[in-house]
């Protein structure tokens, strides 16, 4: 039978677990960055997330909410105040999990979590729009490539014409 099969359960039972998460949660809007392991980063991703969603609501009963959940009353306040400006234009994405390697005393695989700054969205859309422009560059130049090719396939290679 499949009981209790759904999710990682990380050698925790389920109040150890939500109280780590918990931690973690409130550690990430605190400091904005976090080391763990991948496996933990992975889900405390779609948690960090949810608590981004409920600050933009911004509403009481999301304010409510996520105070339940996070540890720490002013980290919420911070996220509701500040942090949500940094969100407001995106639509999900807004945690980071970069594999940083193993750890030295027991080789466990490490990350790091890491909010999304409002700079880095920034570049992003700034970089996609660049490849397009260039492509426009790159077929206006084209015709004049074809000519060029057309003009040396029609011309025997240097030293083959002498013989």
């Amino acid at each position: 039978m499949r009981h209790r099969k759904a999710g990682k359960h990380l050698g925790r039972d389920s109040s150890h677990r939500r109280a780590m998460f918990r931690n973690m949660v409130t550690s990430l809007f605190r400091y904005e960055q976090i080391e763990t392991t991948d496996a933990k980063a992975k889900q405390l991703k779609p948690i960090a997330e949810r608590m981004i969603t409920l600050a933009k609501r911004g509403d009481l009963h999301a304010r409510r909410q996520a105070l339940a959940y996070m540890m720490d009353k002013r980290v919420t306040h911070r996220l509701f105040d500040e942090l949500k400006d940094r969100f407001m234009d995106r639509q999900g994405g807004y945690v980071r999990i970069i594999k940083k390697g193993n750890r030295k005393g027991d080789n466990a695989p490490i990350s790091i979590v890491q909010l999304i700054s409002a700079e880095e969205a920034k570049k992003k859309k700034k970089k996609r729009a660049k490849p397009e422009a260039k492509k426009a560059v790159e077929t206006s130049a084209s015709p004049a490539t074809d000519e060029v090719s057309k003009e040396q396939a029609e011309q025997p290679p240097e030293g083959e014409g002498d013989k």
